[in-house]
C-alpha cells in the first residue's frame, strides 16, 4: 500500500505541475533527461510508506551530494541513443547486412537519408557508451576509499554491462569522424540493437537515476535542506527544527513537535499573521519526506504515516450545487471516514467551518476538532479565527496551542511569522479596514 495524498491536498500544498507556477515538483524538476523527468514525476506521485525504502533514498541523495559531481549529459545525447536503440533491427546478423547494404545503395542511388540517420544514431550511441563508461569508472575509482554506499549495487550493474567482452570494441570507436564501414555497422548494429539492448535499456535506466539523485543532491545543498530520518509508525511521532517552507526565498522558520501525548496543534492569529503558509509548509516537508527527498528543516524525524490529508483552499462546487460550507462539510466527512479507518495519517485543517454563522462555526470547530484529537495514532494541525474554541479545547492535555503573533506599530500590524505558546488575542481586521480608507471613502459618496 502506498502514501495516500488526494487530488485536494496535493493541489493545497501545490505539490505537482511540470508548468505549475511555484510547484513544488517545479522546484527539484532540474534534471537534465526526459527519462530522468519522467523518474522524477513518478517519485512525486508515488511518496514511501516503508521507513527503510525512505532512508535508502535518502542516503543515496546524501551520498551524491557528498561527491560534489554534476550529470555531464544532456537531453539529446540520450534521446539519440534511446530512438536509436527502440528502432526496427534483424534478430539475424546476415539479414541485418542484407538490409543495411539496401538502404547504403538507396542513399547512394535516390539520396534516401534513412542509412545516414541510422550511421549517425549508432555513431552517437557508441560515444555515448564510451562517455557513461568513463564516468561510471570515475565513481567506482572513488570507491576505492569509502565504504558500501546505497547505489554502489546500480553503479556495478551498469559497470558490469558496459565492461561486458562483446563490448570491448568501443574504445577502439572514440571518434565519430568518419562513417563505419557497411560490415563494421552491421556487426554493431546487431549487437546493440538485438544482441545487448535490454541491457543497454538498463544502462540508460540507470543514468535517469543517476540523473534525478545528482541534480537534487547538488540542489538540497545549495538550498541548505536536510534529510529527514524516518522511523517506525509505532513511534508516533514527529519533531523539527527551522521547519519552512522550501519556495519562498528567506523563509521563517519554525520548530514543530508531535508525540503520541501531544498529536495536536491548535493554531491561531490574525489574517496574514501567516497560518496558511506555516500549514502549507508543514504538509509539504511531510510529503517530501515520505519520499525520501531533501527537507526544508533541520533534525527532522518522523514515524512513517499512511497519508496526508488537508483542507486549505476548498472550493465550492456550482455544477454540483454545493455551497463553500457544504463543501467544507464534505472535506471534514471524507477525513473522518479515513481517520475512523483506523489510518495512520496526518491531517490538516485551516479554518474550519468559516463558510457558515459564528456560532455554527463555533459549536463545530469545538466538537469536531475535540473529536478528531481522540485518534491518538494521526497528527493533527486546526486553525481557526474563533479563539473561543480554543479556550476549551486547551483543557485537554493532548491539545497544543499556538499562535502566529501580530505586533502593532501604531496603526499599522507587522508580523513575526514565529510559533509562540497560547492563544492569540488579536483582533485588528476592523483596523486594517480604517488603515485602508474604505469606511472613510464610503461617508464621502
Amino acid at each position: 500500500m502506498s502514501f495516500i495524498a488526494d487530488k485536494q491536498t496535493l493541489e493545497d500544498l501545490n505539490m505537482l505541475g511540470k508548468y505549475k507556477q511555484h510547484s513544488i515538483f517545479s522546484l527539484f524538476n532540474k534534471v537534465r533527461t526526459a527519462g530522468g523527468e519522467q523518474l522524477l514525476q513518478k517519485m512525486f506521485q508515488n511518496p514511501l510508506d516503508d521507513p527503510e525504502s525512505i532512508n535508502m533514498r535518502s542516503e543515496t541523495f546524501k551520498y551524491f551530494q557528498g561527491k560534489q559531481t554534476t550529470f555531464p549529459f544532456s537531453n539529446e545525447q540520450f534521446g539519440m541513443m534511446e530512438n536509436y536503440l527502440n528502432g526496427s533491427t534483424s534478430n539475424n546478423y546476415p539479414v541485418t547486412l542484407l538490409i543495411l547494404t539496401k538502404k547504403k545503395l538507396m542513399a547512394t542511388i535516390v539520396q534516401d537519408e534513412e542509412y545516414p540517420k541510422l550511421q549517425n544514431g549508432l555513431q552517437q550511441t557508441i560515444a555515448l557508451l564510451n562517455s557513461c563508461k568513463t564516468f561510471i569508472s570515475q565513481l567506482k575509482d572513488d570507491e576505492k576509499k569509502e565504504q558500501y554506499h546505497p547505489f554502489q549495487g546500480e553503479l556495478l550493474t551498469a559497470k558490469n554491462i558496459l565492461n561486458d567482452p562483446k563490448l570491448e570494441w568501443l574504445s577502439e570507436e572514440q571518434t565519430i569522424a568518419t562513417p563505419y564501414t557497411l560490415q563494421k555497422s552491421a556487426r554493431y548494429d546487431h549487437l546493440l540493437r538485438y544482441t545487448m539492448r535490454s541491457a543497454l535499456q538498463t544502462v540508460m535506466e540507470i543514468f535517469y537515476q543517476l540523473d534525478v539523485y545528482i541534480t537534487v543532491a547538488n540542489l538540497a545543498k545549495e538550498k541548505g535542506f536536510s534529510y529527514a530520518i524516518a522511523l517506525p509508525k509505532e513511534n508516533n511521532c514527529l519533531t523539527a527544527t527551522s521547519l519552512r517552507h522550501p519556495n519562498i526565498h528567506k523563509a521563517v522558520a519554525n520548530p514543530v513537535s508531535f508525540n503520541q501525548d501531544s498529536n495536536m496543534i491548535f493554531l491561531t492569529g490574525a489574517n496574514m499573521a501567516g497560518k496558511s503558509t506555516f500549514m502549507k509548509a508543514f504538509g509539504i516537508n511531510v510529503y517530501l519526506a515520505h519520499m525520501g527527498f531533501p527537507v526544508a528543516a533541520m533534525d527532522m524525524q518522523f514515524s512513517v504515516k499512511q497519508g496526508i490529508y488537508s483542507s486549505i483552499n476548498v472550493p465550492d462546487n456550482l455544477d454540483m450545487g454545493y455551497s463553500h460550507f457544504y463543501a467544507e462539510v464534505l472535506r471534514v466527512k471524507k477525513v473522518a471516514e479515513e481517520v475512523n479507518d483506523e489510518k495512520d495519517l496526518v491531517i490538516i485543517f485551516d479554518e474550519l467551518f468559516k463558510g457558515t454563522n459564528v456560532k455554527d462555526a463555533y459549536d463545530a470547530t469545538l466538537a469536531v476538532t475535540a473529536a478528531f484529537s481522540e485518534y491518538r495514532n494521526c497528527l493533527f494541525i486546526i486553525s481557526t479565527h474563533i479563539i473561543e474554541a480554543g479556550e476549551v479545547l486547551n483543557k485537554q492535555s493532548n491539545i497544543r496551542s499556538l499562535y502566529l503573533p501580530t505586533i502593532m506599530s501604531g496603526n499599522i500590524p507587522t508580523y513575526t511569522y514565529q510559533l509562540t505558546e497560547g492563544i492569540s488575542s488579536d483582533r485588528h481586521g476592523m483596523m486594517i479596514i480604517e488603515n485602508e480608507g474604505i469606511l472613510k471613502m464610503l461617508e464621502e459618496e
